[in-house]
């Protein structure tokens, strides 16, 4: 498919320290190794780098709690997990978005304390003011807040592309379960290199 610069929008979905990097909170899990065989920090710099060139907003998804993880609820595991090892708590190292794909001047931040980049945001507002109708969805982890996010958007109208490189998760059968069963009927999956040749 060829991208319309001017309808489509890149998300970035919850590229903190703690849930992909050496020394984050969550390097214990199989992230950091399943990112780096991705090279999905390197990709998605490609992806955004491209997107802001052909005039195409960036926005960066971040999932931050208080000291604590007041107030995001305990039922689901998820949450519970965040609050039991402390994980992306503002204003802590692990929070913060990775280097080389931190926001750049005229990029949206949009803070979450849920899966989706929709739920509780104004993520749909500031897209539909934008005139957008496609978005390219990135980030981690692609079978929690990556396919949570492609999901709602597909809900809201939206014409959704899942970096099939641009996203990692917890291990290669995590990866497969999300891209080849989740996302069926839900978005058209493109590896980097074809998003870069659409745009």
């Amino acid at each position: 498919m060829k991208f319309e610069n001017a309808k489509t929008a890149l998300l970035i979905v919850d590229l903190q320290n703690d849930n992909l990097v050496k020394g984050g909170k969550f390097e214990g899990s199989g992230a950091v190794e399943h990112a780096e065989k991705q090279n999905v920090i390197q990709n998605i710099k490609a992806i955004a780098d491209k997107a802001r060139e052909a005039g195409i907003p960036v926005f960066h998804n971040h999932f931050v709690v208080e000291e604590g993880a007041k107030g995001i609820g305990s039922r689901a595991p998820i949450f519970r997990a965040i609050a039991e090892v402390g994980s992306i708590v503002r204003g802590t190292w692990g929070s913060a978005p990775v280097k080389e794909v931190e926001p750049q001047e005229g990029d949206f931040v949009i803070e979450k304390s849920r899966m989706s980049a929709f739920n509780g945001t104004q993520l749909d507002v500031l897209l539909r003011g934008l005139g957008v109708e496609t978005i390219i969805v990135t980030g981690v982890w692609t079978n929690m807040a990556v396919e949570h996010t492609c999901r709602d958007g597909a809900d809201h109208g939206y014409e959704v592309v899942i970096a099939t490189d641009g996203t990692s998760s917890i291990s290669e059968e995590w990866q497969n379960a999300a891209l080849n069963y989740a996302m069926n009927n839900i978005a058209t999956k493109m590896t980097t290199a074809e998003i870069l040749e659409s745009i």
